[in-house]
């Protein structure tokens, strides 16, 4: 069945530094526990979801609850990602929030047939990012309440 872990884990596939900071800042500011992993492109995050390359051996990398998934990586990008995940059973239960700076309607049609949970723009104030954090909070499983009889 796995390990149990006391926070939901959050992977986020993102090739800028600074927004993969304001994205861990915001879930922290709203007092959100999560277990943070960050990959920088598209074919990171599949060797990450397969356990491949430096994301094998015996202690692999938790399973993620929640991908945030950019559209414009470099190798593989956001979209082929996507339809990757979506498209194996072993993955596709997974929900993908696509959080991207696109704001063009044909990525958003793609990502909404593809399988994403929702389609975000990234949010320009860091109250805005707090905000977001909050709003996925209803994707990450509840594991710090205790359970009630």
């Amino acid at each position: 069945m796995g390990e149990r872990r006391s926070a939901p884990v959050i992977l986020m596939a993102d090739d800028d530094e600074d927004d993969c900071l304001l994205a861990g800042l915001a879930f922290e500011k709203a007092g959100m526990v999560v277990e943070w992993h960050i990959v920088r492109d598209g074919s990171e995050l599949m060797d990450y979801l397969y356990r491949r390359g430096r994301f094998s051996g015996p202690a692999p990398d938790p399973f993620p609850d929640l991908i945030l998934l950019d559209l414009n990586m470099p190798k593989k990008d956001g979209r082929e990602a996507l339809r990757e995940i979506k498209s194996d059973p072993s993955l596709m239960g997974i929900p993908v929030v696509i959080l991207t700076t696109s704001r063009e309607e044909r990525d958003i049609v793609l990502c909404n047939e593809a399988g994403a949970s929702s389609f975000t723009t990234k949010p320009v104030m860091f109250e805005e990012w707090v905000k977001m954090a909050r709003s996925l909070s209803g994707y990450l499983p509840k594991r710090n309440s205790k359970q009630q009889p």
